[in-house]
């Protein structure tokens, strides 16, 4: 029987489906079946079987009687990744950003469908505004995700829009403009008591790596306050593309 895709698109390479499993494996709540695994991420039982194999050979799979867990890799690459992550590199800008602004400020980055934040300060006083954290945010609704698709080349941006919007906004212009000024800002098309202003971080020249979120009451970004939110961005966003250079030409 062939494999099943997931979903449709191009065919899967073998590393994909390697991965497919892994993360399947490392999201799993308890142990799981080689049955469920192989349903869960579309292969052959003995595709699925084959390839689990080579994963528990190399430590990234633990075999547990019929059912699989992380592995030993798995678990060191946690451990390792967790202090040079970026969310670990990012968390010190992002509080600085909270506390220069009164505001909430997050960080996302770039998936398939939109912008998923990834970590969130949150000041108690804002403790009415929901975090968002670990949700995938529309480029149509959000801040974030227009930042990081503007970032884009004009080329690259077809793929994240998705049907037109209903009210009939031309979001390629609004993209261009967000291009050019390095800034996005959403006021009420997701929440008309919110609103967000977001910058890309792009450390070197290609696609951005994150980007910034700043999040409040719309009622108190006035002219003002918008103009200190669009700096302390920029400030912030300069920081953390400095530190992620900085820390690439340190590994060398």
């Amino acid at each position: 029987m062939p494999d099943t895709p997931v979903t449709a698109g191009p065919p899967r390479s073998a590393v994909d489906k390697a991965l497919d499993l892994v993360e399947a494996v490392s999201r799993a709540p308890h142990p799981v079946r080689l049955t469920d695994l192989a349903a869960e991420v579309g292969l052959h039982r003995a595709t699925a079987y084959r390839i689990l194999l080579d994963l528990v050979r190399r430590g990234w799979v633990l075999r547990a009687g019929d059912r699989y867990l992380p592995g030993a890799a798995v678990l060191r690459m946690s451990a390792s990744a967790a202090g040079n992550s970026l969310t670990a590199l990012a968390r010190p800008v992002l509080e600085r950003l909270s506390a220069a602004t009164a505001m909430m400020a997050n960080l996302q980055v770039l998936e398939e469908g939109g912008g998923r934040v990834v970590d969130v300060v949150r000041p108690e006083r804002l403790a009415m505004i929901s975090h968002l954290r670990g949700e995938l945010l529309p480029v149509r609704r959000f801040a974030g995700p227009l930042a990081l698709v503007a970032a884009l080349e004009p080329e690259a941006r077809g793929r994240w829009l998705g049907a037109a919007s209903e009210d009939g906004t031309d979001i390629t212009r609004e993209l261009a403009e967000v291009a050019r000024t390095g800034v996005a800002v959403e006021r009420g098309r997701n929440d008309s008591l919110v609103a967000s202003v977001s910058r890309a971080v792009v450390p070197a020249p290609g696609a951005p790596v994150c980007a910034l979120t700043v999040v409040g009451p719309d009622t108190e970004f006035d002219v003002p306050k918008l103009a200190l939110v669009e700096r302390e961005l920029r400030a912030a966003a300069d920081e953390l593309a400095a530190t992620l250079t900085a820390d690439r030409v340190a590994d060398r």
